[in-house]
């Protein structure tokens, strides 16, 4: 396997203090492969919360000390994680139809959003494959509540962050194969990346120069209030618009959140 999957970036700083002393006191360097990629991967997927950070382009620390993330800084912090562990691991990009964030979106300002959000997954080598990893994205706590709130609908959900047609029982344990949780939501595919920082030096989120502060300062907050109320078990009503029914997936008036 060529060092280029194994090497330290900007993005991928897993030589940083905080990241060497977590692998360290942890004792995952004395698991065997399998365990130390369900080491890791457990810890992004449920130590570190779902949620929204100021950028896609942050390092592997940084989503560390914040203690939340989304798919491409998760992603980041598993990255250097698993390189920290001599796991050889690069990125495949996508584009996400935004429907997905509909219900974390707050209503009034999704019409904002952009049709297509970049997104990733970590792809890992092991046992002479590579893995598509993407279950990591979504903690348990608020994976369950919305488990919960349709457990009487359609197994097939896309909003609130999940894009699965099997809600009940998705893949997003780490037994040794590929796992995924936001896949029914991909509508574009950008191709394989050795790194973060190659995949955002080719791909930035288009905001704008209005947008892109509005969303740093206010909206993500917004968000991450309404991601802390999901968890907690208030789950906001989407509308349901004939026209895109694949996408919306509720009926009823919009939640006051």
């Amino acid at each position: 396997m060529p060092d280029a999957e194994l090497r330290p970036t900007r993005l991928l700083d897993f030589r940083m203090v905080a990241i060497a002393e977590l692998i360290a006191n942890r004792g995952w360097r004395d698991l065997s492969e399998h365990d130390r990629i369900g080491a890791a991967y457990n810890f992004v997927r449920n130590e570190i919360a779902f949620g929204y950070n100021s950028a896609d382009d942050i390092s592997a620390s940084a989503v560390l000390r914040d203690g939340y993330g989304q798919c491409n800084t998760k992603g980041t912090l598993l990255m250097a994680l698993l390189r920290a562990l001599d796991i050889p691991c690069r990125l495949h990009g996508f584009t996400i139809h935004k429907s997905l964030q509909r219900g974390i979106v707050p209503e009034i300002v999704y019409p904002l959003a952009p049709e297509s959000i970049l997104h990733s997954w970590v792809k890992v080598w092991h046992r002479g494959r590579w893995i598509n990893l993407e279950g990591f994205i979504l903690d348990d706590a608020i994976l369950s509540v919305l488990q919960d709130s349709f457990a009487d609908e359609s197994d097939s959900l896309c909003g609130y962050g999940i894009g699965t047609n099997r809600l009940s029982s998705p893949s997003v344990e780490w037994r040794g194969t590929d796992t995924y949780i936001q896949e029914t939501g991909i509508n574009a595919n950008l191709g394989l990346f050795e790194t973060p920082d190659d995949f955002f030096r080719q791909h930035q989120q288009s905001l704008g120069r209005l947008k892109g502060p509005l969303y740093r300062y206010l909206i993500r907050h917004w968000m991450n209030t309404r991601v802390r109320r999901i968890r907690s078990g208030i789950v906001p009503v989407i509308p349901f618009d004939e026209a895109n029914p694949a996408h919306l997936v509720r009926k009823g008036q919009v939640g006051s959140l």
